[in-house]
């Protein structure tokens, strides 16, 4: 173990790393461009403010986390997760007020900052050699409860993949009218991991063992061959 912590604390103190996260570095149009906002621009990072949702500061953060991303490819991290979890003072867990929420401050910020990096990836060379791959872990529920927000739902969901040898403009699948059960080729999650899995030129077969020996398959899906140019 003390090679692998040797090896994370070099990490992060690496000049490459340190250059990579910082995002000053990087001109007042590209931040606006993403959607970070101009310098100086002021935000509010107390989580007890939070109840504030519309002068909330994570409305910039989206565009922050994905120009990060976005730097951290180009500095050749081979692997990048950006959390989305509380922006705009927000989540995606609206299980009330989902439309004006989602109208207002969630859906616009995404867009932006997706369609971004994607570009701004395409622009750089990047983006046939980077996977992007944008889904949560559950749906909505079809149906609208009391406090106009829609609750979880497992059964009917979508993921957005971008990039690499993955077919531009392509739709896999669809839902029924209401959006509550796949309709047309359903995929599973383990299928989703197979393909992604696969892209990274790692076999779905691949089986792995801990340390008492005991073996795991990475994934009981299969690979969505039409998704693949």
């Amino acid at each position: 173990m003390n090679v692998y912590y040797e090896r994370a604390f070099d990490l992060l103190g690496s000049d490459v790393v340190r250059d990579a996260l910082d995002v000053r570095r990087e001109s007042v149009a590209m931040r606006e461009f993403y959607g970070h906002g101009p310098a100086g621009q002021k935000y509010d990072d107390d989580p007890h403010s939070q109840g504030n949702v519309d002068l909330a500061v994570a409305r910039n953060m989206r565009g922050f986390n994905l120009l990060l991303a976005r730097r951290l490819v180009e500095a050749g991290v081979p692997f990048v997760s950006v959390y989305d979890y509380k922006q705009q003072g927000k989540n995606w867990d609206t299980h009330k007020d989902n439309f004006r929420l989602h109208r207002d401050y969630l859906l616009p910020s995404a867009d932006q900052a997706f369609a971004a990096l994607i570009e701004d990836l395409d622009r750089r060379g990047l983006l046939d050699t980077t996977l992007v791959v944008a889904v949560g872990e559950f749906g909505r529920t079809p149906k609208i409860n009391q406090g106009a927000g829609r609750d979880h739902w497992p059964d009917c969901y979508t993921a957005l993949l971008a990039g690499g040898p993955v077919k531009g403009g392509y739709i896999h699948g669809s839902s029924d009218r209401l959006g509550a059960y796949p309709d047309a080729d359903p995929v599973t999650p383990a299928d989703l991991a197979a393909t992604i899995f696969t892209l990274f030129g790692v076999s779905p077969a691949t089986t792995v063992h801990d340390s008492g020996g005991r073996p795991y398959p990475i994934t009981a899906g299969k690979p969505i061959e039409a998704l693949l140019g």
